[in-house]
């Protein structure tokens, strides 16, 4: 899927989900749009669903859709959790190793990475380290640019499949005007040819993701957005009508989720 962006110069979006709700969502964009996505299950939200629940939603609401579909375990720190969302059915996974020191996180994840591929599962990595933004969840905040020198070491020792790296984007929506370093991502771009991620999508201005597009990246992380958005037009409607069954919000939710998806789809996919 990230090869066939890479050569053509598009992103696939990849969407953080929590729920039914949100998974249905993000499938029935994928659908509608006949655009290639990736359903992206957060070990954070482990709370919300386990792995083997996840995959048995996404396989039952994917059946009757033609584009690709990969379920991917974002954001991982504990080893465990990645062979559990493995032995579950998901297709790639994240080896968060950005708050390790480099010989540590390129160990690792050169550990993690034999292991998932003699399975069939493609693995994702992170070099460098993303600010938090306001109404982030995310654990870690100190921002780290990508070294590009780093980047390719990390990449032909580890052998991943996709790297995601810090150019200036943050976790969560931005507290003032995003400034994100096209100079590093086109550094680090020239020195590999594995797909580059771009995380902290939610935000980002369209000109910008277009450029990041252009320099490497072939996937886009969104997850932020999602949530408050939805969750504000929700709002809005209990203000007019307090009588909602849980039903009718369930439906309602998924049309919001739907609206952000389908907005970040046609940039990604139509630079």
């Amino acid at each position: 899927m990230l090869e066939d962006a890479h050569l053509n110069k598009y992103a696939v979006g990849s969407f953080n989900v929590y729920n039914f709700e949100t998974i249905k969502g993000v499938l029935e964009s994928a659908d509608e749009l006949k655009k290639p996505v990736i359903v992206a299950f957060g070990e954070k939200y482990l709370d919300n669903m386990d792995p083997e629940t996840v995959y048995a939603v996404v396989n039952s609401l994917s059946k009757n859709i033609d584009t690709p579909v990969a379920l991917h375990l974002d954001h991982c720190k504990s080893f465990d959790h990645i062979i559990q969302a493995v032995r579950a059915g998901f297709t790639s996974v994240m080896f968060d190793g950005s708050s390790l020191d480099f010989k540590e996180n390129l160990k690792r994840t050169g550990e993690i990475t034999s292991i998932a591929h003699a399975v069939g599962v493609t693995v994702e990595a992170e070099l460098g380290a993303l600010t938090l933004g306001e109404y982030s969840n995310e654990d870690d905040g100190r921002q780290i640019y990508t070294d590009p020198d780093q980047a390719e070491e990390f990449v032909s020792e580890t052998k991943v499949d996709a790297l995601a790296v810090s150019i200036g984007t943050v976790h969560g929506m931005y507290k003032g005007e995003p400034k994100i370093d096209i100079d590093v991502l086109k550094a680090i771009s020239s020195k590999i040819e594995t797909p580059l991620v771009l995380h902290g999508g939610s935000g980002t201005p369209e000109a910008t993701i277009r450029e990041c597009i252009s320099n490497g990246i072939c996937k886009i992380n969104v997850n932020t957005e999602i949530s408050m958005y939805t969750v504000n037009k929700v709002k809005e409607a209990l203000k007019s009508d307090t009588n909602y069954h849980l039903s009718k919000i369930s439906l309602m939710e998924v049309k919001y989720i739907k609206e952000v998806v389908e907005k970040y789809m046609d940039m990604f996919y139509g630079a």
